[in-house]
């Protein structure tokens, strides 16, 4: 067995190739057990195990510096740099993140939680190598899924320019979370097959013609594996002052070294195009690597609807009944419940691939002028950031409508700080003419989204969390507010996720005042809340419902800082959320 505790960068370059590809089916084993185990990212990472081996063959961290775009694909490096111990606790309480965290490790040299911003980042860590005198190559791994990103455009025009040695790994499986969409999946495709076998054509007939004959065809045959990217005419990459390699089989450990070997020594950019697949050595996940792009702890039951599942069989059937709705996605089809709008009405549905915030202009842009179209934009919380600007200046000036199905809203659990959905709220208040909703039931999600299709102007958001649907029987769906009145003197305001803690406190003698339009909020609201002596609210994010309010005696309990890894329920206590942290805090 090679991967035991002592594995290390430094002991895996004095093994054999034999023992490093023994290597990587001991890791791959790991992968499906932990994974599969505590969830988190799968198909991605059995596709990258032998492409971070020959890395860490190669290069040597801390002083070379990994960074990966996105971070999800790093499980192997984690494995390989001193975590092995602990990846039983990956994604748990006190155990080691889901992607790199250089408070982790020195060998994560950059955050990686979203998408096409590690070229920045690295030519940033290049830079400072070379204002500092420091030694050391950055190598940055990219998914063919982030170059659907606009960022790494910025990155990469810029990065051009190096006159230094400076790697990017195009890590190609065809995928994003599910099929990679739009003119650059079909330019790498014709990358991966026609402009390769059309050079190799025309070498050999080339050197056919030559009266130097057998010898330089055996030369070029040694060389094949680098002569492939100079041969091929003018592509993209060389195009920006990258010099291209590829295309590779990102499963072949010995020429994956090779490759490597070379451009470390080149003092200029060079773009290595890697292939992989996504889920490789498990059958299940080489079959559905979209299903098994995340996968859900098993010991978490699953039954009925989820929230994504309610937005998009709603969407669904509010598309049968007015052809004026259009669905957009960022990559995010299946885990955002698009698929059900996509299968029934393809010429209205649109994946912009991993950019949010040409999703966001794109709506605006469906919008505008006489086109009376109702473009509806499904985004996890964590990702819509990305769009803040376009939705302000893009849409809001022009009071443009369009909805947001604001997924993932609030905690969202094991992911860590990279992916909560903590910050929605806030930034879409400081939107002027934004209204927010945040639904607690599936038929409250119903009943807001057409709310925001039909009544509200401007941009409209319903946000609502992950996870199973909340279906009661007998809560009454609103869209504006419910009030459970108890004749307290202290009033509990809350949304999200504390509303279910929250409402165990009316037994405790609390009133409660659960929000569900959160901006602009009813004017019945300040109304109740002006009656109260004792008034606390708990924000499921940063401080804004309170801030509303005026009176000076008012107490808020709110999401301040970016939470550690942790299962839901302990985020929730974490955050004072829990029935006993509330109670405490309001004083009852």
């Amino acid at each position: 067995m090679f991967l035991t505790r002592d594995i290390s960068p430094a002991r895996l370059k004095s093994m054999t190739l034999a023992e490093k590809n023994k290597l990587c089916e001991e890791i791959r084993s790991l992968l499906v057990s932990v994974v599969s185990k505590n969830g988190g990212h799968l198909a991605s990472n059995l596709g990258t195990v032998e492409l971070i081996v020959a890395m860490h063959s190669v290069f040597t961290t801390p002083r070379d510096s990994f960074v990966f775009d996105v971070g999800h694909q790093a499980y192997t490096h984690k494995l390989l740099t001193g975590r092995l111990a602990d990846f039983g606790k990956l994604r748990q309480e006190g155990g080691i993140s889901g992607f790199p965290k250089p408070s982790e490790s020195e060998h994560d040299s950059f955050i990686g939680g979203h998408a096409s911003i590690a070229v920045s980042a690295g030519l940033g860590i290049a830079a400072a190598k070379s204002l500092n005198n420091e030694s050391g190559n950055v190598v940055v791994v990219a998914g063919d899924g982030s170059f659907t990103g606009g960022g790494i455009y910025e990155g990469l025009n810029n990065a051009g320019k190096l006159k230094r040695s400076f790697t990017v790994v195009l890590n190609d499986n065809g995928m994003c979370i599910s099929k990679s969409s739009g003119a650059f999946a079909s330019y790498l495709s014709k990358i991966r097959t026609k402009s390769y076998y059309e050079a190799k054509s025309r070498v050999k007939k080339i050197l056919g013609r030559s009266t130097l004959g057998k010898g330089v065809s055996g030369a070029i045959g040694e060389t094949k594996r680098f002569v492939k990217g100079a041969l091929i005419p003018e592509n993209l990459f060389e195009n920006l002052g990258f010099k291209y390699f590829g295309p590779v089989d990102g499963h072949n450990l010995e020429e994956l070294i090779f490759i490597l070997e070379h451009v470390k020594t080149i003092d200029k950019p060079c773009l290595v195009h890697v292939m992989t697949k996504k889920g490789k050595g498990h059958a299940p996940a080489e079959e559905n690597a979209g299903h098994y792009h995340g996968v859900i702890a098993d010991n978490i039951p699953q039954h009925a609807d989820t929230y994504s599942e309610v937005f998009g069989k709603e969407i669904t059937r509010l598309g049968a009944e007015n052809g004026r709705i259009c669905l957009i996605t960022a990559a995010m089809k299946y885990a955002t419940g698009c698929n059900y709008f996509a299968k029934s009405f393809p010429e209205r549905f649109f994946d912009a691939g991993i950019a949010e915030a040409h999703a966001a202009t794109f709506a605006a842009g469906l919008a505008s002028g006489s086109s009376k179209l109702l473009p509806v934009f499904a985004v996890y919380s964590t990702f819509l950031q990305r769009a803040f600007d376009q939705l302000l200046h893009d849409a809001a000036i022009e009071k443009l409508r369009l909805v947001l199905a604001v997924d993932r809203a609030g905690l969202s659990g094991e992911d860590g700080a990279t992916h909560q959905g903590t910050f929605d709220v806030g930034l879409l208040s400081l939107i002027p003419g934004t209204t927010i909703y945040a639904p607690l039931t599936a038929e409250e999600l119903r009943l807001c989204l057409k709310k925001a299709l039909y009544e509200d102007a401007g941009i409209a958001a319903v946000r609502y969390p992950r996870g199973i649907a909340f279906n009661p029987q007998n809560e009454e769906a609103r869209a504006d507010f419910a009030y459970y009145n108890n004749n307290s003197s202290t009033l509990l305001i809350t949304y999200g996720r504390p509303v279910k803690p929250a409402m165990k406190l009316l037994r405790h003698g609390a009133d409660v005042l659960r929000l569900i339009r959160l901006n602009p909020l009813p004017d019945e609201v300040f109304k109740i809340v002006s009656g109260y002596e004792n008034v606390v609210f708990f924000e499921e994010g940063a401080p804004c419902i309170a801030n509303k309010f005026s009176a000076k005696n008012y107490k808020f309990r709110a999401i301040e800082d970016f939470l550690p890894v942790a299962d839901l329920e302990r985020q929730m206590e974490l955050c004072g959320f829990d029935e006993r942290g509330m109670k405490e805090f309001a004083g009852l």
